[in-house]
Order: structure tokens, then sequence, then C-alpha cells
């Protein structure tokens, strides 16, 4: 069995402002006092591992163990079938330096110009983890298509050029809570809140 939140601050393992805010309002209604490593001005970490799940431990066990509080990760990314799942783990490195992801769609619609095959999935994993050094980790995942040119301007990173199945807007496109009701990190926080957070 999971173990259990119980309650108070949570460090969100992110300087990724996006993600933070996105994290916060899934977790707002379960008593969760989300507070981001950047707010703390936790160091980064080396992501080094060569899966989503092991970038995901490698970020929560480092900011639980630097704030002594309870951290929460999450690895995600972009896994493009035609590109053999690539950018996959690299996905926020296709962004370069600045975080443009501007350049990433662009190497990614570069990358599919001669492929007939436009289907990709996002993943998400999420890894909690305790000072004491337990974690447990969840994965979501949602399957779709890609797009040029991008669209919308309600998302970020890779969202502009990604529908998912069975929708016609991107997930730029949608208003936040449509988007938080079908994501990879709603599918993950699903999982994560029956597990592991109180009713």
């Amino acid at each position: 069995m999971a173990r259990r939140f119980e309650g108070g601050k949570l460090v969100i393992a992110s300087h990724n402002p996006g993600k933070v805010r996105e994290i916060g309002e899934l977790l707002g209604p379960h008593g969760a006092e989300v507070i981001s490593a950047g707010e703390l001005n936790l160091p980064e970490p080396v992501e080094d591992g060569d899966t989503f799940i092991a970038n995901a431990l490698i970020k929560a066990r480092a900011a639980a163990a630097a704030s002594g509080l309870p951290a929460l990760a999450d690895d995600s990314g972009l896994a493009v079938t035609a590109l053999e799942g690539r950018p996959g783990i690299h996905s926020a490195r296709w962004a370069g330096p600045n975080n443009d992801f501007d350049i990433a769609m662009k190497k990614i619609e570069a990358a599919l110009a001669d492929k007939s095959d436009r289907s990709a999935r996002f993943v998400c994993v999420l890894a909690l983890c305790w000072p004491d050094g337990q974690c447990e980790t969840f994965e979501g995942t949602v399957n779709g298509t890609m797009v040029w040119p991008p669209r919308g301007d309600q998302g970020f990173g890779y969202d502009p050029v990604f529908v998912p199945k069975g929708h016609s807007l991107t997930f730029a496109e949608m208003k936040p809570k449509a988007k938080q009701t079908m994501s990879h990190r709603a599918d993950a926080f699903a999982k994560l809140v029956a597990a592991c957070f109180r009713d």
C-alpha cells in the first residue's frame, strides 16, 4: 500500500512556473500547501537518468533531502512515434538553454518532414518522496497527433502542436481546466491522489 501524504507543505521540485501552477491547481483541493523549489532557492539536480521514472526520482529525492519536506517531482515529455519516442526524456533539452519551445517544435516539424505518421503521446511520471528516502511513483499518458503550424496560447511546452485523441483543439487552444481533465499529468495525478492523498 502506498504511503499517504499527511498534509502541510509539499515542495514541487521544479523551477518551471507553468508546471508549478498546473500542479498547484491539481493538488489544491487535497490539503497540500504547495511551494516550489524555485521559491526555496533549491539547486536543480543533474537529471542523468535514462527514463522518465529515473529523472522524476532524482528531482524529488534531491528536493526532499534539501528542504526536509515531502517533495513531488514530475518528469514529462513528448514521445513521437515516427521519431522512435524522441524527444522523450530530452524534451526540455530540445528547447535549448533558454527553454525556447518554438525552436523545439521546429526541430520536430523538420524531423517529421518526410514521415507520414504524426502520432505521439505525452508521458508524465510523478515521484513523491519523503526526507527519509521513501518514494512512490505514478505514470500517466495521453495519445494524440502532431499538427503544424502551432496553435493557441493557453499552454506551455509542446502544447501548441499536440491534439489529444478524439479532439480537434491543441492543448494550447483549450481552457486550462479542460486540458487538466485529460492530460498526461491529470492521468498521473489521478493515480497519485487515489493512492497517497486523503479525501
